[in-house]
C-alpha cells in the first residue's frame, strides 16, 4: 500500500529536509507501502486531520459537545494556553513503516479541545499596510518575502513558546549545519525531467540555510548559500552546469524552481551581500530565468503553461518568476521583473487558481497538489508580504478554500489515496501550504492537521503557522467525506482520525480526462485501510521517460499501454479485457452517512456507516454493458462491502492490487501483511472464485516487485458481484450482511 514518504521519491523518505536525499533515477518500485528509511525526529511532525469551518475561532470560543466517544474540552484560554506547553506535541511517536502521527489513547479535557487561536500566543501584527497596493511598491524592510523582519524578530520567542516551533527549528538547523560540509549539487540532466530535481533541491537548500543564517548570524551559512548560488549560475571554478540556458527554460519548471531559489536568497540575506554579490545574482536571474519568462509571455513554445493549464505548471512557474521579480524588481535595471508582474499574477488567477475544483479536490491528482498548493501559496504569500495584496489570487476560485479539507480526507490511516501519477521528487514541497490557508481563510484545522506530520518541518512552516492555535482537529470532525465535482467523484470512509489502525475505505469515479494527462483510466478504483497497514493500495507514476508517456489522453494513446496506467492496473473492474473509455461521464447516483463525527478523544467508540454508489457504464465502450459499483462500511465500520451490479456481454474481471501474501481458497481470499490479516469473501455470484497472479505487466512495463493481482474472473452475463472485506479484529463478531440491491441501499440497509 501507499507509503506517504514513497510519494516523495523512488526511496521512502527522499526528498525533505529530513531525509537527506539521494537522485531519482528511473523508478521501478511501487507505492505500496515501502518501510521507512529514515525516521524523523521523534515527535517533530505528527499528526493530525481536517476540518473545515467558515471562521476562525476567537479567545472567547466555547468547544462544541463530542457526538462520539469523546468528552468536552475547557474553553477558557488561560488554561487552554497553559494546557497546550504542557502537553507540547500531541502525537507521541511516528510509524516506522507509514510515517504516520501515533497519538495517545487518551481524552485530555484542556487540551483536546474545538480549534482555537489565542492571541496572546499569536504573532504581533504587521505594522505595514498598503493603501493602494501594486505589485511593484514594496514593504520598506528586508526581508520582504514570504517571511519578513517583524516575524523574524519574533520568532525567537515564538520558538521559545510554541513545541512545534521549536523542533521545526532544530530540524532546520540540524539539516542547515550538516550541508556546512557537502559539496554545490551537481549538475546531471533527468531525459525529460530536466534537472528539476537539482533545482527543487537547491532551493530546499538555500531555504534552511538562509534562515540558519538568520537565526544565528553565523556567516558560514552565508559562505554555504553562496557557494551554492555560484554554482548553478555556472560561475564557480568547477561548476558542471552548462553555458547556455544554464536553467533549463525548456522544462520551465526548472527554471522557475531555481529562480525561486535565488529569489529567495536575494532576498534573505540582503543586508550582508555585497554590491557585487547582488549584482551577480540579480544577473543569474535576469539570465537565466526571466529573460526566459518574457519569452514565454511573448508566445514562446516552451511558456505553453501560460494557456489552459490548470494544475501545478501554471502554479511553480508563475510562483517562480514572481519570487524572483518581487525579490529584484526595485534594483532591476534590466526591467524583466516589473514586466513579469504585471503578467504573472493574473495569469496565475486564469489558470493556478482553477486547479481546485468546486468540491476542493486538485484537478490532478493527490499528489500533484503539493507542487500546485506550494507553488500558489508561496506566491500569495510573497505578494502578501512584499506588496500588503494578494490581487485575489486567493479568492478568485471562491473554492480553493475547500482545497485543505480534500487534502485532510484523501490521506487515509496510513498513507495516501494515490489516484493518477505521484510526481518526482518533492523536495521542498510539502503540505504546508495548508497553515498558510488556515492562516489566510481562518480555518484552523488545515494547520493542526499538518503540523503533526513528518513534512512540517521546513522554513515555510516557521512563518505560516501560527503558533497561537490550540485544540484538536478531530474534534467535531465528520468521518466521512463526500467529493462530488462531475470532473473528481470520490468518497473517503473512516472509523477514526486519530487511530492508526483504524478502518480507512475510499473509492473514485470522475472523468478519465481533464487532469493535465496525470490520471489513470480508473473509474471505480479504490483502496483500503485496517489494523495499521494498508490491503488494496495503488501504484502511482509509471516511468516518466517511457516512450510517450504525456503525448496524449486519447483512447489510442501510448500511455494506456502501461500496466500501471490502464485499467488493467487499477482495483477496478476489467471488462472485455479493454481499457475504459476515455469519454467517461460516471455518475454518483447515491450517498449517505450516518454522519459520524469524532470527539475530543483521541479515543473513539466505532460507529455507524456510509455508503456510495456510482453508474460506471460510460466508462465502458460496450453498448450493451451497465456498470454501477456501490462501496459501503458495515458492522460499526469495522468491515467492508464493494458490490458491482453488471449487465455484460463480454468477460468481467473484477481485481485489486496488493503487496500483502495471497492465499485463494475458492470464495475466500486470506491476506498476510505485517502481522496482520485480511480475509475477502466472495458472497456472490454462486460458482465465482478466487485466483491471483503477480502484478507483471508485459515487457514495456517496470516492474512490479511483491505485488499481486487478486482477481475474480466471469463469463458476460447479468451480474452481481459482492465482496465483503472482514479484517481479523481481535475481539471483534464479523457478520454476513444481507443482500441489498444496489437502488436500495441507505444508511441502514444492511444493519442486523
Amino acid at each position: 500500500m501507499v507509503n506517504y514518504n514513497a510519494v516523495h521519491g523512488d526511496e521512502a523518505g527522499e526528498g525533505f529536509i529530513n531525509s537527506g536525499a539521494k537522485p531519482r533515477k528511473t523508478s521501478n518500485w511501487i507505492k505500496f507501502g515501502i518501510p521507512v528509511a529514515v525516521l524523523v525526529i521523534v515527535g517533530a511532525v505528527l499528526g493530525g486531520v481536517l476540518g473545515s469551518r467558515a471562521a476562525n475561532k476567537d479567545d472567547s470560543s466555547s468547544s462544541s459537545s463530542s457526538s462520539s466517544g469523546g468528552s468536552t474540552g475547557s474553553s477558557n484560554p488561560s488554561e487552554v494556553a497553559s494546557v497546550k506547553d504542557a502537553i507540547g506535541l500531541f502525537p507521541t511517536s511516528t510509524n516506522t513503516e507509514f510515517s504516520i502521527p501515533i497519538y495517545p489513547s487518551t481524552t485530555n479535557a484542556a487540551a483536546f479541545v474545538e480549534p482555537t487561536v489565542l492571541s496572546a500566543l499569536a504573532w504581533p501584527s504587521d505594522s505595514f499596510t498598503a493603501s493602494n497596493p501594486s505589485p511593484t511598491s514594496f514593504r520598506p524592510d528586508r526581508p520582504r518575502l514570504i517571511a519578513p523582519k517583524y516575524k523574524w524578530d519574533a520568532l525567537p520567542d515564538m520558538i521559545q513558546k510554541d513545541t512545534y516551533m521549536s523542533s521545526w527549528n532544530n530540524t532546520i538547523m540540524s539539516y542547515a549545519h550538516d550541508l556546512l560540509g557537502e559539496d554545490a549539487k551537481a549538475y546531471y540532466m533527468d531525459g525529460a525531467s530536466g534537472i528539476l530535481d537539482i533545482s527543487r533541491e537547491v532551493k530546499q537548500r538555500v531555504k534552511a540555510l538562509s534562515y540558519a543564517y538568520r537565526m544565528t548570524q553565523d556567516t558560514s551559512y552565508v559562505d554555504r548559500v553562496w557557494l551554492e548560488l555560484q554554482n548553478a549560475a555556472g560561475t564557480s571554478q568547477g561548476t558542471t552546469f552548462p553555458t547556455d540556458d544554464k536553467w533549463n527554460s525548456q522544462h520551465f519548471l526548472d527554471t522557475a524552481e531555481m529562480a525561486s531559489a535565488f529569489g529567495i536568497a536575494y532576498d534573505w540575506l540582503h543586508d550582508i551581500w555585497t554590491d557585487d554579490q547582488k549584482s551577480a545574482i540579480r544577473d543569474a536571474i535576469n539570465t537565466n530565468a526571466l529573460a526566459y519568462g518574457v519569452e514565454a509571455y511573448g508566445g514562446a513554445s516552451f511558456g505553453w503553461w501560460r494557456t489552459n493549464t490548470e494544475g501545478n505548471w501554471n502554479c511553480v512557474c508563475n510562483a517562480g518568476l514572481t519570487v524572483a521579480s518581487l525579490a529584484i524588481v526595485d534594483e532591476d535595471t534590466v526591467g524583466h521583473a516589473a514586466a513579469l508582474l504585471g503578467q504573472t499574477i493574473d495569469n496565475a488567477k486564469q489558470n493556478c487558481a482553477q486547479a481546485v475544483s468546486t468540491d476542493g479536490t486538485w484537478k490532478e491528482t493527490p499528489n500533484y497538489w503539493y507542487f500546485g498548493t506550494t507553488g500558489h501559496a508561496e506566491m500569495a504569500s510573497a505578494l502578501l508580504t512584499a506588496t500588503g495584496s494578494d490581487y485575489e489570487l486567493m479568492t478568485v476560485n471562491p473554492d480553493f478554500q475547500k482545497t485543505g479539507e480534500f487534502h485532510m480526507h484523501v490521506y487515509g490511516a496510513t498513507s495516501m489515496f494515490e489516484f493518477g501519477d505521484s510526481g518526482p521528487n518533492k523536495f521542498s514541497s510539502t503540505a504546508n501550504s495548508i497553515m498558510f490557508y488556515a492562516e489566510y481563510y481562518k480555518i484552523p484545522e488545515y494547520a493542526l492537521f499538518q503540523r503533526d506530520r513528518w513534512d512540517a518541518a521546513e522554513p515555510w512552516a516557521m512563518f505560516w503557522y501560527n503558533p497561537g492555535l490550540s485544540g484538536a482537529y478531530w474534534e467535531n470532525k465528520t468521518v466521512d467525506g463526500f467529493f462530488d465535482d462531475a470532473l473528481d467523484q470520490w468518497v473517503a470512509m473512516r472509523s477514526s482520525w486519530t487511530d492508526q489502525n483504524a478502518l480507512y475505505v475510499a473509492m473514485k469515479a470522475g472523468e478519465n480526462q481533464g487532469h493535465q494527462t496525470h490520471n489513470d483510466l480508473d473509474v471505480g478504483d479504490f483502496v483500503l485501510d485496517a489494523m495499521g497497514t494498508r490491503w488494496a493500495g495503488e501504484f502511482g507514476n509509471g516511468d516518466y521517460l517511457s516512450t510517450d508517456y504525456f503525448s496524449s489522453e486519447a483512447q489510442d494513446a501510448t500511455r494506456w499501454t502501461y500496466y500501471r496506467k490502464g485499467t488493467e492496473g487499477q482495483n477496478t473492474l476489467l471488462i472485455g479485457g479493454a481499457n475504459q473509455n476515455v469519454g467517461a461521464k460516471p455518475e454518483v447516483t447515491a450517498s449517505g452517512s450516518s454522519g459520524t463525527k469524532q470527539g475530543s478523544s483521541t479515543v473513539m467508540d466505532w460507529e455507524g456507516s456510509a455508503y456510495w454508489v456510482t453508474d460506471m457504464t460510460s466508462a465502458y465502450n460496450s453498448p450493451s454493458t451497465s456498470v454501477k459499483r456501490g462501496l459501503r462500511t458495515i458492522n460499526n465500520r469495522r468491515q467492508v462491502l464493494i458490490q458491482d451490479e453488471v449487465n455484460s456481454d463480454q468477460t468481467v474481471q473484477w481485481q485489486m492490487h496488493t503487496n500483502a501474501t495471497v492465499s485463494t481458497d475458492g470464495t475466500t481470499a486470506t491476506l498476510q501483511r505485517d502481522g496482520k490479516t485480511l480475509e475477502v469473501h466472495i458472497l456472490s455470484p454462486s460458482g465465482a472464485t478466487f485466483s491471483s497472479e503477480l502484478s507483471t505487466g508485459t515487457s514495456i512495463d517496470q516492474a512490479n516487485p511483491g505485488i499481486t493481482t487478486l482477481m475474480i474472473q466471469l463469463a458476460a452475463g447479468n451480474l452481481n458481484i459482492q465482496v465483503l472485506f472482514n479484517p481479523q479484529w481481535d475481539g471483534v463478531n464479523l457478520v454476513t450482511p444481507p443482500s441489498v440491491a444496489l437502488a436500495d441501499w441507505s444508511v441502514t440497509s444492511h444493519d442486523q
